[in-house]
């Protein structure tokens, strides 16, 4: 299944909201929408595609009702999405968990594209595994710019056969979060979380684990 998302926030308008496939969009209020799933995505072989703009002087809220469930299929354990985010207002999109079920990977790429005068808190919460598994991978891939200089060029992988998976340590969870812009000092006082500042302004801070903590 492919699906195909995309919402425009501009001032003075409620958000333009266009959506196909697996996801539908609600708005909950002048400045905030709701991603709903209307069918069982990603699987694998499925393919998301959201395209989040917010205009000059606009203001937009986006979360989701419940966590993201990525499955395997029968013919392909892989699934898709591909994130981007053009922000010359104020974005704040904090939505629940992707769970990455036993046996299925799961791939996002996330491009954002900021102009100096923009405002940005973009989260991504992840989880290996349901109850009792944890045999399923996700790799993210996050590339930010602001204006023409590049502001973030970042990879991580989870899970099975991951880079970060080995005897000493295997992190099934990841709390990611994106400021732009941001002037606090970097923080890498905790053995899995870490605040780090970027070098044309904005923070990144990361969080791995077992399992998300009580507020993931």
């Amino acid at each position: 299944m492919r699906t195909e998302v995309r919402i425009v926030a501009a001032v003075g308008t409620l958000p333009e909201i266009h959506a196909s496939g697996g996801l539908a969009v609600r708005r909950t209020g002048p400045h905030t929408v709701h991603l709903i799933g209307t069918a069982a995505t990603p699987l694998g072989g499925d393919e998301l595609d959201i395209e989040i703009v917010v205009g000059v002087g606009a203001r937009l809220v986006v979360r989701s009702v419940a966590a993201t469930i990525a499955l395997p299929s029968a013919a392909t354990p892989l699934s898709l999405a591909h994130w981007r985010f053009d922000v010359a207002g104020a974005l704040d999109f904090d939505p629940e968990p992707t769970i990455v079920a036993g046996g299925a990977h799961h791939h996002a790429v996330t491009v954002v594209r900021l102009t100096p005068e923009a405002r940005l808190r973009l989260r991504e919460r992840v989880q290996i595994g349901r109850t009792g598994e944890d045999d399923g991978g996700w790799r993210g891939d996050l590339i930010a710019d602001v204006g023409d200089l590049p502001l973030l060029r970042h990879r991580l992988e989870l899970g099975a056969d991951g880079a970060t998976d080995d005897n000493l340590g295997a992190p099934r969870a990841l709390d990611s979060e994106l400021v732009y812009p941001d002037d606090r000092p970097a923080d890498t006082t905790g053995l899995v979380a870490s605040r780090l500042p970027l070098a044309i302004g904005g923070t990144l801070s990361t969080r791995t684990g077992v399992l998300l903590g009580p507020n993931g």
